[in-house]
């Protein structure tokens, strides 16, 4: 399969012609690869902070979501490159197996401002995907949320943590694992075994995914509130006061938004929300065809610029949510920030921190150029 590049001066830490176990054991690649030959912990003066994440004080609340940092090696680049918040992919109680090659293709959606809008027409028609990357980025994210065994991530995330500069927080990232013949309860332990773990390796606040499908084929975990309630519940009761934060996908029904506000935060099992992850979408190539090869991947989420106005719309529905009932809950804002105006439109919208993962794949100076324009 042939890769077109149509952007000048770039290489994506995250190598889309490697399979994810290459990028595993051999990246990060490009200026996040030249980062950890260097001693520096990271950029700007030793020890100060000016914000914070989840009670953590940090530089700049901007960083990396989970998703592109697979291990320590990517995290402490993150961290060298100036993003002072840094996700460790998301990690369960067991291996997990990724989805076949190829998991990022292009994606180009028909607006004319290259946007996906929940509950479109093109969503379920089909979006075109194929391997001519151009600006404004747009990609697949078809990974299945694989996983190493504890015995693998929990030493490498402990490593991770450690790696961190003044001013840096690494923010492990978890989920429970539904597998056949587990009860709803084992489910909800799931969760709490995985949080008990993450919070073995001395993380000193975590997120847990509720965003990607894994209720069943793109069945997503956060659209069932109440569930997610008891489940933060028992993941409290496992890691006390430990700030929990839950990933969220975009949710349509403002009466649902605020029954997983009202089942989490009012009961105080969570302290803040990061929205959004991606828009699920049929891709299909020139022709019309499945562009992800095999069974059960004729969706796939979509990441980068197309999903900026869902993500702006969550963090805006969000924080109203914060004002008007009163409550106090952080919220990190994720989804096509790609540019130093992309990070003020989130701030402006009621975002505490932001988040780039696709941008930040494309643009390892991201960081830097934001920083620079403060």
């Amino acid at each position: 399969m042939a890769y077109r590049w149509n952007m000048s001066d770039f290489e994506p830490f995250y190598d889309v012609n490697r399979t994810y176990e290459d990028n595993y054991a051999q990246g990060p690649f490009g200026a996040f690869a030249e980062a950890l030959k260097s001693d520096i912990a990271g950029e700007g003066e030793p020890g100060k902070t000016g914000e914070s994440f989840l009670g953590q004080p940090v530089r700049l609340a901007f960083g990396i979501p989970a998703g592109p940092l697979l291990n320590s090696r990517y995290t402490t680049a993150a961290f060298r490159m100036g993003f002072d918040l840094a996700t460790y992919k998301t990690v369960r109680s067991r291996a997990w197996g990724c989805n076949p090659f190829p998991n990022v293709l292009a994606v180009h959606p028909a607006s004319a401002d290259g946007s996906l809008t929940p509950g479109s027409a093109e969503l379920d028609e089909g979006v075109l995907a194929d391997t001519n990357y151009e600006q404004p980025i747009s990609i697949s994210n078809s990974f299945g949320v694989p996983s190493k065994e504890p015995d693998v991530w929990q030493p490498d995330m402990r490593a991770a943590i450690a790696a961190a500069g003044p001013g840096q927080v690494l923010v492990p990232s978890f989920q429970g694992s539904r597998v056949d013949g587990m009860s709803e309860e084992d489910y909800i332990a799931d969760h709490a075994t995985t949080a008990r773990l993450v919070k073995e390796t001395g993380a000193k606040l975590m997120v847990m995914n509720t965003s990607c499908p894994n209720e069943g084929h793109n069945r997503l975990l956060c659209h069932n509130p109440l569930l997610v309630g008891r489940i933060t519940e028992a993941v409290k009761n496992e890691i006390g006061d430990t700030p929990l934060m839950i990933k969220l996908a975009f949710i349509p029904s403002d009466d649902d938004l605020e029954l997983m506000v009202r089942s989490t935060v009012r009961r105080g099992t969570v302290q803040g929300f990061s929205t959004i992850n991606t828009i699920s979408a049929r891709l299909v190539d020139k022709d019309g065809n499945q562009a992800l090869p095999g069974a059960g991947r004729d969706r796939s989420g979509v990441c980068g610029s197309a999903i900026r106005g869902a993500g702006l719309e969550m963090v805006r529905r969000l924080a109203a949510l914060r004002d008007r009932l009163g409550l106090d809950f952080a919220i990190n804002g994720v989804g096509g920030v790609v540019s130093a105006a992309d990070y003020a439109a989130y701030k402006a919208a009621g975002a505490d921190s932001v988040m780039s993962a696709t941008g930040a794949m494309w643009d390892a100076e991201l960081a830097h150029k934001i920083k620079a324009s403060l």
